[in-house]
Parts: structure tokens; sequence; C-alpha cells
């Protein structure tokens, strides 16, 4: 356990190991082993802290997994939050709801990292921590973007809950900028 405060590379096959404790199998067993296994071949990943940076933005990244649990079919919504280059934040967690929609599922995931951005964004103002503003908040969706900009209404986005919306003001306030994540 105490490897994945350190080593985020691991921290969701340790949870997903987790949930399997009260009646392990053989192969939670051989899964345990892997990633034993995974963590003595790659002793050097983990965190790293620069120490120098020439422009300190708060950058985010999230993503989600539509329908991931085969039990519940809730989608795993994760996010990494990085001061500079350095990783200071991330989380990976199953949804409170399933979502109908990967649009919805991902605007979610949206919701869930801006209120750590905001978090963050008082935390490094109470240290005195120089960066730039706003935040940026990157997104692979598409839709789920479209969604947070446009403050229209839509029939289709209306069973989206009110606190997923903190998207849309904290756009509107300047907290964060969204971008697409681009593969070039």
């Amino acid at each position: 356990m105490y490897l994945t405060n350190t080593r985020p590379d691991i921290k969701f096959f340790v949870q997903q190991l987790s949930q399997f404790l009260a009646k392990p199998t053989i192969s939670h067993y051989n899964a345990a082993i892997r990633i034993l296994r995974y963590i003595k071949g790659a002793p050097s990943f983990g965190l790293f802290f620069s120490s120098s940076t020439t422009s300190v933005h708060l950058k985010a990244f999230c993503d989600c997994d539509r329908g991931t649990c085969s039990d519940s079919r809730q989608s795993v919504s994760g996010f990494s939050v990085y001061v500079g280059n350095s990783l200071i934040s991330w989380k990976s967690k199953k949804q409170g709801t399933i979502s109908k929609s990967s649009c919805e599922a991902e605007y979610r995931a949206m919701a869930t990292v801006t209120c750590e951005i905001q978090w963050l964004t008082y935390l490094l103002q109470d240290f005195k921590f120089p960066f730039e503003k706003p935040s940026l908040l990157y997104c692979d969706n598409d839709s789920a973007r479209y969604i947070a900009t446009n403050p229209v209404f839509h029939e289709r986005t209306k069973h989206i809950e009110i606190d997923c919306h903190v998207v849309r003001e904290k756009l509107k306030k300047g907290v964060i900028h969204l971008l697409p994540i681009s593969t070039t």
C-alpha cells in the first residue's frame, strides 16, 4: 500500500486487487505476484519533482472509461494534475452513478478534476507559490468539451446533475481553460 503513494502507475491495479481481500482466489494471487514483478523490473519509475521550470502552469488531464466495471456498469474516471512537469495529484475512481453516454461520463470526470484544480489553486495561492493562470485542463472528448463551453441548455444534457456544471462556472470565471489532447 505504501508504494501506491509514490508509484501512481500501480495505484489502479492495487485498488482493483484490494476489492477481493475478503475472499482472494488463485487468480488474485497471480495478479499480486505480477504487480510485484513489475515493481521489481521497473524500480526507477515513480514521482519526479523538477527543480527547474521556466513557466509554471497548473495542468490537468482527465479521462474516463465508460461502463468499465462489469458488475455495476459504472464508469471509471481518472485524472492527473501537474505543476510544471511535476505530478502533484492523481485519482482513479468509479463514478457514483451510471452514465447514459460516454460524453456524460467524461463530463463527470471533468467536473471532478475541476474541483481538484480549484482546491489546488487555493492551496498554491495560500503558499504564495507563483503560477500562471488560468489552469489548463485537457480532455479527449469533443462532446464533453462542447457541453462545458456552450452555456445553452440542451435537451440532451438536462439529465446531467447540476453539480457537474461546475466546469462551466470555472470556465466562465477563468479558473480553467479547456484544451483537447492532441496526438502530435
